[in-house]
């Protein structure tokens, strides 16, 4: 074989491999959409973020080596989640009014050794409680990446943390867990644990979307001061 045609089969070869790489993991875009978009808002354009999502992981494919030894499907993820992430940003931007009032609960969070609730929150910052709570939800839907998802990572190990570490803090989230109101614990469980949708928990409980979707910000908000007071 001389070396016009092997540069042409092994780009040939090359392109197979990436196509079929891609065809092997479109469920890794499905899973990142329904884990960014489960509380989205009506308008969110979803055909449009999940051609992002599909662009984040023909761009993984086409850059992923794995001579390096390195896990596609890890390396994928971050590419797509990223893709979709930016999008949602580009088309769901947040009110400055919200943005301002985020910046100031990041602030005053990161001076609290304890995380304080929501109604602490609105004390502090002299708003209301209903502001604070419509914050937290807006932010959860726009910047995700800026929730520090307990759950997920007591859901499975990660590399940065070794076993021991791993079981103490799964142990660490059910118990706290057991802490929270019922109405809230029940639904948090059937958030991460059933993986239901807002509207799927409204209509088993009787609550709105936005009332769910609040309930379970308090949640969350509720589990991080816990959490954080144990290890204080």
């Amino acid at each position: 074989m001389n070396a016009a045609a092997e540069k042409i089969y092994h780009q040939r070869s090359s392109q197979t491999t990436r196509d079929q790489l891609v065809v092997d993991h479109l469920d890794l875009v499905r899973h990142v959409l329904g884990r960014l978009l489960v509380d989205a808002p009506g308008h969110v354009d979803r055909d449009n973020l999940e051609g992002a999502g599909l662009l984040g992981l023909v761009e993984a494919a086409s850059r992923f080596d794995g001579a390096r030894g390195s896990d596609f499907r890890a390396f994928a993820y971050q590419r797509i989640r990223g893709a979709v992430l930016d999008e949602m940003r580009r088309n769901c931007p947040l009110p400055q009014q919200v943005m301002e009032l985020w910046t100031r609960i990041r602030e005053y969070t990161s001076r609290c050794v304890v995380y304080p609730t929501v109604e602490e929150l609105a004390h502090a910052l002299g708003t209301s409680i209903e502001a604070i709570e419509e914050c937290l939800v807006s932010t959860k839907v726009v910047r995700p990446d800026e929730w520090h998802d307990e759950f997920a990572v007591a859901a499975s190990p990660v590399d940065q943390m070794d076993q021991a570490e791993f079981e103490d803090n799964r142990e660490r989230l059910a118990e706290a867990m057991m802490r929270l109101p019922e109405r809230q614990r029940i639904i948090v469980s059937m958030y991460y644990t059933d993986n239901l949708r807002l509207r799927e928990i409204g209509e088993v409980l009787g609550l709105s979307e936005s009332r769910v979707s609040r309930l379970l910000a308090q949640a969350h908000l509720q589990l991080k001061r816990i959490m954080s007071a144990a290890t204080a």
